[in-house]
This record gives C-alpha cells, sequence and structure tokens, in this order.
C-alpha cells in the first residue's frame, strides 16, 4: 500500500515501559523500522520524546490502554506530534502478533498508510474539568449508598421510618435519627419531630418509631450519618471548584440548560465530556457514534441483525440518559411528545435512549451554530399528521367499539 506518513511511530504503553517502534524513509526506496523500549518514568519518556523528534518524526499513534497512556500522552503533547490515540478494540492484531515489539511494528505500519484514525481528546481544561465532574458522579453515589446503609440499619432495629418517610436523610427524618442516637425512645417524642406534610402522618410515625433501637445501632447510625456529612461537604467544595473552571464555558453551560430535562449539573457534564468546540466532530452523527448512543448498523445478506448501541462514553450516556427521563416527566415541549411517542412502539427504556440520542444531536447543534433552544413544540407529532387520515383513523376505532358516528362540522 501507498505510505501516507513518511516519518512515523507507533507505542505500545504498559504501566511500567512503552515499547516504540519508529518506521522512516531508507536508501532504495525502502523503509527502515527500530524499535526500542523505555520505562514509564517522566524522565524516560521526555529522553523517549528527544529521540523521536532527532528521528523526525510527524504522527505518533498510541492505544487508549487504560489511564497508562495519559501520562505518555501528555509529555508528547508538549513536542511537535500529531497524535493518535485509537481504540484498541478497533486495532485488532491479526494472528501471531501478539508480542509487545509486534504489536507496535502493526500500529505503525497501519498508521503509515493512513488506515488509523484518533479518537477525541480534550484539552488540559476539559480534562480537569472531566477529573471533577466525574469523581463528583462518584461522591453522589456514595452518599445514596450510604444512605441505603442506613435505611438498612434501621430495618435491623425495626424501625420502619423509610416506609413512611419519602426521604430518609430530609430534615424530619434526620432529626428522628439523630434523636434516636441521643437516647430519645418514646414514638409518641419522636413522631412530634416531623416538619411540613411529614406531620399529617404522625399516627402512622408513631407506630413506625417503635423499634428495638440499641446502643449498638446508635453507635453505627452516627458513623453513618458522620459520612454522609463528610460527603456532603466534598461535594459543596468540588461544585465551587467545578464553578471556577467552568467560567470560560458559562455561556455553553447556560444554553444548554434550557433544554428540556437538562439540568445545570448535566450541563457541566456535557461540557466536560464533549467540549464547546464542535468542529473536532464532522456531524452531529459522528458524535452520536462516538458517544456510543446511535443505533448499531449490523447487516449482512439483506439482512438486518441487532442495531443495539455499542460502548461509548459511559459518563455521558448517564448524564443524557437522565436528562431524557427528565424530560419525559415535563410537560408542553417536543422532547416530552417524543419519548411518548416512541415509548407506544418501543418501550420506555429504548426511548429513554432514542431521546438522549436526541438531546445530544440538539447540543451538537447549539455549541456549533452558537444559537438558542427553540422548541418544536408538544403537538409536533401532531401536526405532521394528514387531519383527514387521522379522522378516519379515529372513526374506524370508534366504530370498532360499537359506536356509529355522525361528524358535524366545528362553528
Amino acid at each position: 500500500m501507498e505510505v501516507v506518513v513518511e516519518r512515523c511511530a507507533a507505542l505500545d504503553v504498559h504501566k511500567r515501559s512503552v515499547t516504540v517502534c519508529v518506521r522512516t524513509p531508507a536508501g532504495g526506496g525502502g523503509r527502515r523500522e527500530e524499535v526500542r523500549t523505555f520505562p514509564t518514568f517522566v524522565g524516560d519518556l521526555e529522553l523517549m520524546a528527544e529521540w523521536l523528534a532527532g528521528e523526525g518524526v510527524s504522527q505518533v499513534v498510541l492505544e487508549s490502554t487504560g489511564s497508562y497512556w495519559k501520562p505518555v500522552y501528555y509529555v508528547l503533547e508538549e513536542g511537535n506530534f500529531e497524535l493518535l490515540l485509537v481504540n484498541a478494540a478497533h486495532v485488532k492484531q491479526v494472528p501471531g502478533r501478539k508480542t509487545d515489539v509486534k504489536d507496535a511494528s502493526w500500529l505503525c505500519q497501519l498508521l503509515e498508510v493512513g488506515l488509523l484514525r484518533g479518537s477525541f481528546v480534550p484539552d488540559p481544561i476539559l480534562r480537569e474539568l472531566r477529573d471533577l465532574t466525574r469523581y463528583r458522579k462518584r461522591l453522589i453515589q456514595d452518599r445514596s449508598r450510604e444512605g441505603q446503609r442506613l435505611e438498612k440499619l434501621l430495618e435491623d432495629a425495626a424501625i420502619k421510618l423509610g416506609a413512611v418517610a419519602s426521604d430518609l436523610l430530609g430534615r424530619s427524618a434526620r432529626a428522628m435519627v439523630e434523636a434516636l442516637i441521643g437516647g430519645e425512645r418514646d414514638p409518641e417524642v419522636l413522631a412530634q419531630l416531623a416538619r411540613g406534610r411529614l406531620r399529617g402522618k404522625i399516627p402512622e410515625l408513631v407506630r413506625a418509631l417503635a423499634g428495638r433501637f440499641t446502643e449498638h445501632h446508635a453507635a453505627m447510625a452516627r458513623l453513618h450519618l458522620d459520612h454522609i456529612d463528610y460527603l456532603d461537604q466534598t461535594i459543596a467544595t468540588l461544585d465551587q471548584r467545578i464553578e471556577q473552571v467552568m467560567a470560560p464555558f458559562e455561556e455553553a453551560r447556560e444554553r444548554l440548560a434550557t433544554i428540556p430535562g437538562v439540568a445545570r449539573q448535566t450541563a457541566e457534564v456535557i461540557v466536560a465530556e464533549i467540549g464547546v468546540d464542535m468542529s473536532v466532530f464532522p456531524t452531529a452523527g459522528h458524535l452520536a457514534s462516538w458517544a456510543g448512543l446511535c443505533p448499531g448498523n449490523n447487516q449482512s445478506g439483506g439482512k438486518h441483525y441487532s442495531g443495539r448501541t455499542r460502548k461509548g462514553n459511559r459518563w455521558l450516556q448517564d448524564a443524557l440518559t437522565q436528562a431524557a427521563w427528565g424530560a419525559a416527566h415535563s410537560r408542553n415541549n417536543y422532547l416530552s411528545a417524543h419519548f411518548w411517542h416512541l415509548a407506544r412502539r418501543i418501550g420506555k427504556k429504548k426511548a429513554a435512549v432514542a431521546v438522549a440520542h436526541t438531546i445530544l444531536t440538539i447540543t451538537y447543534h447549539l455549541l456549533a451554530n452558537q444559537v438558542d433552544y427553540q422548541d418544536l413544540g408538544p403537538d409536533y407529532y401532531l401536526k405532521r399528521v394528514d387531519p383527514q387520515r387521522r379522522t378516519q383513523h379515529l372513526i374506524r376505532q370508534l366504530e370498532a367499539l360499537g359506536h356509529q358516528v355522525t361528524l358535524h362540522p366545528a362553528a
């Protein structure tokens, strides 16, 4: 095949070492190949970058192996190289090539003939934002799990507070648990700590709080609540840091937050995962494919097989799917109508993924064109239907139920 990149290099990255293959022109029109192995300490990676620069390498490719590729990529990023990060699943090895040297050599041969396509790698500011939003997501999940552990502990003590109060960590329920830890055992006294709408359930609370709460349960509950308080404080600190890093992207965040179902926090995740420069994705379809939110394309012999979505950016998928469920439970907007229009045919779970895809497509166009969101309206699908055909369809349904229909034009 024709050589596209004359001086190129490929890296096979591991935790402790990186194998580098360099291919350059040789005399007589041939190709020269040299392979070296470097430790992954920063000083050694800098020596590797100097060697590549000395060889006149213009393009470097490496696979996204766990998190081991990151320090290597960041060192090379400071040099004058065009870097390609490729998905290892897209560069499956042919039989007999499963060694570090052969992996690097094969990858380098694919690069020099132009058969590789690089993945999207965000700039340093977005990488910081990703770390912050992803860590916040983890802490929120930890807080939810700690609340579940507290509920399990109360169930063990025969305290059925979770069966009456919808939020076990709300102000009223928290006050009751604190009183139990403090030694109060009278259900009547505990029930009077209810606030707001929960006061209407005081008789149920009296029955729910009559349990067998011991000193052991008090000690364990104290640990759970202290951990929850620590997580709340850490999440608040992260929110402040995210607010600072998000300053250059404030306009994009506010624009995305106008999409139904996309809350401010979800908009921060979207910006962190895809950035605001949509030129890195040729079309909205390329972005959806990268995110793993488009139907799979699997056809052979004229038959269409499973069209399930492939693996993609799970952080972005989770955020957009939650936004889709939020949009589905909102009113008077296109996305809600879109969800229920699909849910009748393919079910709610698949409809949520489809709406997540739609939200991502909307996001692409808002960021690419720097425009505000314009809703198509809740009656979008009704407008697309021919009124005469819909009328005849409804008449047939009524006649099937045994009714005789006579139409009179409205005034």
